[in-house]
């Protein structure tokens, strides 16, 4: 037998073999939902969220360039601005101070308990600079080191949190 004949003959072997199927397999939908489901489980079980806090009255600042913070022991202090009485005012876990002294022995209360406490300001964008500053003042006074603004990063978008430290 010549070779050219061999090859021909293991060539109508090879292609015999190979069938073609009749008509085109299902696409199986349930097996693909199911799987989908899981990853959206998965997905939603490692994922940490948060919801944006807000407080009747506090409009917070628009910042572009901030950068979410990991989540330590913190106390938030609402920062409010009342423009007709020309005055601001503070609220810690629903009770209410009207000047930033008075915050104090509550911070260092808050640190004793636990050294790493930071303090978020989350106020209004009507509050004037000096106010919060004094804020920022009775935290440092308190022997609070770090300090955090909350801010959103659009008109009506998610809450962030930027970080400077009170000296």
């Amino acid at each position: 037998m010549s070779a050219a004949r061999i090859r021909s003959k293991h060539r109508r072997k090879k292609n015999s073999v190979r069938e073609l199927p009749e008509e085109d397999p299902d696409f199986q939908i349930a097996p693909m939902i199911d799987v989908l489901l899981v990853l959206l489980v998965f997905f939603m079980s490692i994922s940490s969220t948060e919801v944006l806090q807000s407080t009747k009255g506090i409009e917070l600042p628009v910042a572009t360039d901030a950068s979410d913070k990991k989540k330590a022991k913190e106390v938030k202090i609402n920062v409010s601005w009342n423009t007709a009485a020309d005055a601001g005012g503070i609220i810690i876990d629903d009770r209410a101070f009207n000047a930033p002294e008075e915050i104090i022995p509550l911070l260092r209360e808050r640190l004793a308990e636990v050294p790493e406490t930071r303090v978020l300001v989350r106020e209004d964008k009507a509050t004037r600079w000096a106010f919060t500053r004094a804020v920022i003042a009775a935290a440092s006074a308190a022997g609070i080191k770090n300090v955090t603004f909350s801010v959103v990063d659009k008109e009506g978008a998610k809450q962030q949190a930027t970080t400077a430290g009170a000296q």
